[in-house]
C-alpha cells in the first residue's frame, strides 16, 4: 500500500525496517532516529509502517495524513505467516542483508509473534493518537478491509 501510494503521489517511499536494520545479525542503525528525523523534515514522503516507538511521535508530528490499515487478525496473521514462511524457506535477503531463520520463529521479536501479541494494543494506540488534539490537524484514513483500502488506492 505505502509503496503504491508513494508512486501514485510521486513522493519518496521509505521502508522503516530498511532504515532501522542496516547490517548482518539484525544490526540497527545507531542514528536511526536522526535518519528518520531528516527524512520526516522534508516536504513530502510516505513511510510504510506504524513505526518503531522511538520514532512514532516524530512521524506523527510531521505527517499530514496517516493511512490506517486496521485489519482484523484473521487478515493480518495469514499474510504475516505466509510472508515469513516464504522468506524463511527461500532464504530471502531482507533489511541489511539479513535472512529470517527457523530459529527466529521462536523469538518474541518475530513478526508473527509480535503481530499476534500486539494487535489489540496497536489498535488501541492508533485510535488514541487519531483523536489526540496534539496531532491536529492530522488526517487519519482508516480501512478495516483490504477491499476498501484497494478501492481507495485506485481512486488516488
Amino acid at each position: 500500500m505505502a509503496r503504491a501510494l508513494a508512486s501514485r503521489l510521486r513522493l519518496p517511499f521509505h521502508e522503516m525496517d530498511s532504515l532501522k536494520f542496516v547490517g548482518p545479525g539484525w544490526a540497527t542503525d545507531p542514528d536511526f532516529r536522526g535518519r528518520v528525523a531528516a527524512l520526516a523534515s522534508t516536504p513530502g514522503w510516505v513511510f510504510d509502517s506504524y513505526g518503531y516507538p522511538e520514532v512514532r511521535d516524530l512521524l506523527w508530528s510531521h505527517a499530514d495524513t496517516v493511512i490506517w490499515l486496521d485489519y482484523p487478525r484473521s487478515v493480518v496473521m495469514p499474510r504475516i505467516l505466509s510472508r515469513s514462511a516464504r522468506r524463511t524457506l527461500h532464504r530471502e535477503r531482507i533489511f541489511g542483508g539479513n535472512v529470517e531463520a527457523l530459529a527466529d520463529w521462536f523469538s518474541a521479536d518475530h513478526p508473527a509473534w509480535s503481530a499476534w501479541s500486539q494487535h489489540a494494543s496497536r489498535r488501541t494506540e492508533i485510535a488514541r493518537r487519531a483523536t489526540d488534539p496534539g496531532f491536529a490537524p492530522l488526517r487519519v484514513v482508516r480501512f478495516r478491509s483490504p477491499r476498501r483500502a484497494a478501492a481507495w488506492l485506485r481512486s488516488v
